[in-house]
């Protein structure tokens, strides 16, 4: 089996429609420019509001893709 190494980042992402949307987009965009993503864990879900009203949901997610060394 060989040993890999795992880069862990944090990302948010934001919708105006769920955190399930806003964890989503964090994926998709995320997937276009990191190779090998592994693994997403929701760290943080919180709601942005304006007058008394939820406008937007933001997640927090701790990402991780496989690490690629130059040589």
């Amino acid at each position: 089996m060989e040993n890999s190494i795992y880069k862990v980042i944090e990302l948010v992402g934001t919708s105006t429609v769920s955190w399930e949307d806003a964890a989503k987009k964090v994926i998709d965009t995320a997937s276009k420019t990191l190779k090998d993503l592994r693994i997403a864990e929701v760290s943080k879900l919180d709601v942005k509001v304006e007058n008394g009203k939820v406008i937007a949901y933001r997640a927090r997610l701790q990402v991780s893709f496989k690490y690629h060394s130059e040589d």
